[in-house]
C-alpha cells in the first residue's frame, strides 16, 4: 500500500491526462496565461460492486494514507452507490469512489461483468499501481456497445478500467475567477464543451456545493476486434461555501453528482 501521497496523485494526473489532453491543455491555460495555482479538490474512481474490486478495496489505498471516510451517496437511477474520502490536511485532494450496484443490473450485464474481473487477485488490487492501471481484461467492440445501452457508467469502466475519471479544480483557491460561470465563460470561449445536463452550474450556495465539468475527451481506444474513438475523461471545476462553523464543506450533493457522471455520456 501507498506510503507516499503525493506520488499516487502523480501518477495518476500522468495517467488521466495521457487519455484527456484537454485537461492538459485548460490546465496550461490557468497556470500559464493566468498564473494561477491550481489545486486539485478531488478526483474520482468508478468500479464494480464484486470481489476484489468492491468500492472497499479500492478505499483501502486511501485509508492507508491518513485519509477518513466522508459522507455516502445513492444513485438510484444509474444504479450507484458512493463514498467520499477526505483527510485531515486541507491541501490533500478529496477522493470521490462509486461502485455499480451489479445485482440490479440485467443478467446478461451481470454476466459480462463478473467475466470481466474473474481473473483479478487481491494482490494486484492492493499493490501501489492498481489505482491507475487500466483495463485488465479484453473486451470486443460489440460488448462494449451492448453494454453501453443498459448503463454507460458500466461501458466506460470496461473500456477504460482503473484510472481517475476525473480530476477536478478548487476554484476556491483561483484567483482570477470568483465563480463556477466565470471559469464556464473561459471553457467556452477556449472551445472546450460544458457538460450542459441539469443546468451548466450544478449546485447552488445553499448546497454548499457548486460544480460544472467539460464533457469528455473522445480518444481512440483499443478493442479486441477493432479501435473506436470513444469518451474517455473529463476535467471538473468546483467552488466550496463555508458552513455555519466556517470550515469549508466537504461533501458532495448527489444530484448535482448524478448529472457530473453525464460527462462521459456518448451522446450516440
Amino acid at each position: 500500500m501507498h506510503t507516499d501521497r503525493n506520488a499516487l496523485f502523480e501518477n495518476l494526473w500522468q495517467n488521466y491526462k495521457n487519455v484527456t489532453p484537454s485537461a492538459a491543455q485548460i490546465h496550461r491555460i490557468l497556470g500559464a496565461e493566468e498564473g494561477q495555482a491550481i489545486i486539485n479538490d478531488h478526483i474520482a474512481l468508478r468500479t464494480f460492486n464484486l470481489q476484489p474490486v468492491g468500492l472497499d478495496a479500492l478505499a483501502e489505498h486511501f485509508l492507508a494514507l491518513g485519509y477518513r471516510e466522508g459522507g455516502e451517496y445513492h444513485f438510484k437511477g444509474k444504479k450507484l452507490y458512493a463514498r467520499h474520502y477526505e483527510h485531515a490536511d486541507p491541501e490533500a485532494p478529496r477522493v470521490f469512489i462509486s461502485e455499480l450496484l451489479t445485482e440490479q443490473c440485467s443478467p446478461e450485464l451481470q454476466s459480462v461483468v463478473k467475466k470481466l474481473v474473474q481473473g483479478i487477485t487481491n494482490q494486484q488490487v492492493a499493490e501501489d499501481s492498481f489505482l491507475y492501471s487500466g483495463r485488465h481484461w479484453d473486451l470486443d467492440y460489440d460488448t462494449y456497445r451492448s453494454l453501453l445501452e443498459e448503463s454507460e457508467y458500466t461501458a466506460w469502466l470496461a473500456a477504460w478500467g482503473y484510472r481517475a475519471n476525473h480530476f477536478t479544480v478548487s476554484v476556491n483557491h483561483l484567483h482570477n475567477f470568483e465563480t463556477v460561470a466565470d471559469i464556464n465563460q473561459l471553457l467556452t470561449n477556449s472551445g472546450f464543451t460544458v457538460n450542459a445536463s441539469g443546468g451548466e452550474v450544478k449546485g447552488s450556495p445553499e448546497d454548499l456545493l457548486e460544480q460544472s465539468s467539460t464533457m469528455a475527451d473522445r480518444v481512440p481506444v483499443q478493442f479486441s476486434d477493432r479501435k473506436i474513438t470513444i469518451p474517455s475523461c473529463f476535467y471538473e471545476f468546483a467552488l466550496r461555501y463555508p458552513k455555519p462553523d466556517g470550515s469549508l464543506y466537504n461533501g458532495f450533493v448527489a444530484a448535482s453528482a448524478d448529472k457530473i457522471f453525464e460527462s462521459t455520456n456518448t451522446g450516440m
